[in-house]
């Protein structure tokens, strides 16, 4: 599915790219600035899926990590809704376990890891985004001193 949503905007940022070239190739003070406008789409969506796709493939040997060190969160015994999502009181109460284990060493970038999916699944996203980043950022300076 991955390969055929990256190929997709492949397409669409050549297909953006071809009537941006167009624009500037009928000249004038208006097609040139809107082609240049329209060709900063196509630049702007290829940064942001080569960064989307290494974010997802570092996030992807994070988890294997951390599932192969045993410290994976398991929450398959936990109550959930009919959704999927686990019910609302039990991730909280996840939650606080982990947060328990991060404030002991918010320097382990496995705890991090940790929190940040209990922070999602407690539903607060902005923080689960953040720690997750902190937490790649741990997982990627432990990576060059060669402790992974």
């Amino acid at each position: 599915m991955i390969g055929f949503m990256v190929v997709a905007m492949v397409v669409y940022l050549v297909l953006l790219s071809r009537q941006a070239l167009r624009l500037i190739e009928a000249g004038g003070v208006v097609g040139i600035g809107l082609g240049l406008g329209v060709f900063v789409l196509p630049v702007l969506g290829v940064w942001i899926v080569v960064r989307t796709l290494q974010a997802g493939i570092e996030h992807q040997r994070m988890a294997a990590a951390v599932a192969e060190s045993g410290r994976e969160l398991n929450v398959e015994d936990l109550p959930h809704r009919p959704s999927g999502r686990i019910e609302r009181d039990a991730a909280d109460q996840l939650f606080a376990e982990v947060k328990i284990e991060w404030e002991a060493d918010p320097s382990d970038w496995m705890s991090t890891y940790r929190i940040a999916r209990a922070y999602d699944y407690a539903g607060d996203r902005k923080r689960a985004r953040e720690m997750m980043g902190r937490a790649a950022e741990g997982y990627r300076a432990a990576k060059a001193a060669g402790d992974l």
